[in-house]
């Protein structure tokens, strides 16, 4: 009998034999009934097995090997998806559904071999295309699994991050509501002045992490355009950026009419995001240069440093989430959790800008954003 036919005609017994198997796994099983365990397994083999009856070329089967060929069999795919979404809710670990398709293909192998009278040529080709229809479901299985877990952590980290602010808010007001009734002098003013610069760091960095966790989850970063000056918004976000370094003297230059529909808050962000990498990256805090242009349907920001350069091979991922620099991996102390350059790469794609940079060790490190005036 052809494993196919065999599929078919048997598969509530390797269904049985699939829930069987199922139930070891704990403790994920252990609160699970016969239903759960014997998720999808019957729509995978029966796919499987329809799968294998289908006219395959010697070059298909060479490209399927290879994960390359077309999608021949999207009732496998779909169920194979299904079972890791659903196995990733009920708690079975990646290691644990995996090894449920190396019992299904053992266990069909092992009662089919065991019903033959007589080897036939035929037999290896079936157990080939059984194992490729195994396979794809696997894989599909582990990337649907793969898929739950990054949003499972994804929202963990909104939840965290939203729930953060609260706490850091009230750091916040509290010491600066201590600051303001108490005549703090000495170490207990400076005590307050660390407390304050950490809650804003810190506040920072959480915005940072629901900015990141929002676009993973599909979202594409609000904006709220209105009337507003980037020159006025460039002199404020540096005034806030040497607050908290006070030996810092960056050069700004304005140049024509530099007004235009933005969102303010959010190109504050990209500023200080953009203001406060060249003061922690520069080889000299007054070494800054902050240049504004306004061009007839755009306006030209410009942030430059002097230092050491970026790397050539980083230049390509340097907007990337969670990269950072050479001495922030060497551990030189930072407060940045690599997200600072992502977000203002969201916030120029927002308002429909560009955003480029270049590095070198003569000509510096130049970031340079355009953007249209009615962004």
């Amino acid at each position: 009998m052809r494993l196919s036919e065999f599929i078919r005609q048997h598969v509530d017994r390797i269904v049985d034999e699939w829930e069987q198997f199922a139930r070891t796994i704990t403790p994920a099983a252990e609160n699970m009934d016969r239903v759960a365990l014997r998720d999808h397994a019957k729509a995978i083999l029966l796919a499987a097995a329809r799968d294998m009856t289908t006219a395959q070329t010697a070059s298909e089967q060479v490209a399927k090997a290879k994960g390359e060929g077309p999608e021949k069999t999207p009732s496998l795919d779909a169920a194979g998806a299904s079972h890791g979404e659903l196995r990733h809710t009920v708690g079975f670990d990646l290691v644990q559904m995996t090894s449920e398709f190396r019992h299904l293909r053992a266990c069909v192998i092992r009662l089919w071999v065991n019903s033959l009278e007589s080897p036939d040529l035929a037999y290896f080709q079936d157990m080939i295309r059984f194992n490729e229809a195994i396979d794809e479901a696997l894989a599909e299985s582990t990337a649907a699994y793969a898929e739950q877990v990054n949003r499972s952590r994804d929202i963990f980290l909104a939840i965290l991050g939203h729930d953060l602010r609260a706490p850091l808010q009230a750091v916040s007001m509290s010491t600066e509501l201590l600051l303001r009734k108490t005549a703090l002098e000495g170490d207990a003013l400076a005590c307050a002045n660390s407390i304050k610069r950490g809650a804003r760091h810190m506040a920072v960095m959480v915005s940072d992490l629901l900015e990141l966790v929002r676009s993973r989850l599909g979202k594409s970063l609000p904006i709220e355009p209105a009337p507003m000056d980037l020159a006025d918004a460039a002199h404020t976000a540096i005034a806030v950026a040497c607050a908290g370094n006070p030996e810092c003297d960056p050069i700004v230059s304005v140049v024509g009419d530099t007004r235009g529909v933005w969102d303010a808050g959010r190109l504050d962000q990209l500023l200080q995001n953009l203001i406060g990498n060249a003061l922690q990256h520069g080889l000299n805090k007054r070494d800054v240069t902050v240049t504004v242009i306004g061009e007839p349907d755009t306006v030209r920001l410009t942030v430059h440093n002097f230092g050491v350069p970026i790397p050539e091979d980083a230049l390509s991922t340097i907007f990337d989430p969670l990269v950072r620099s050479a001495d922030e991996e060497l551990g030189q102390p930072t407060t940045s959790l690599g997200l600072g350059l992502f977000i203002v790469n969201e916030v120029v794609n927002a308002h429909g800008g560009t955003i480029e940079v270049s590095s070198n060790e003569t000509d510096g490190t130049l970031f340079t954003v355009v953007l249209p005036r009615n962004g």
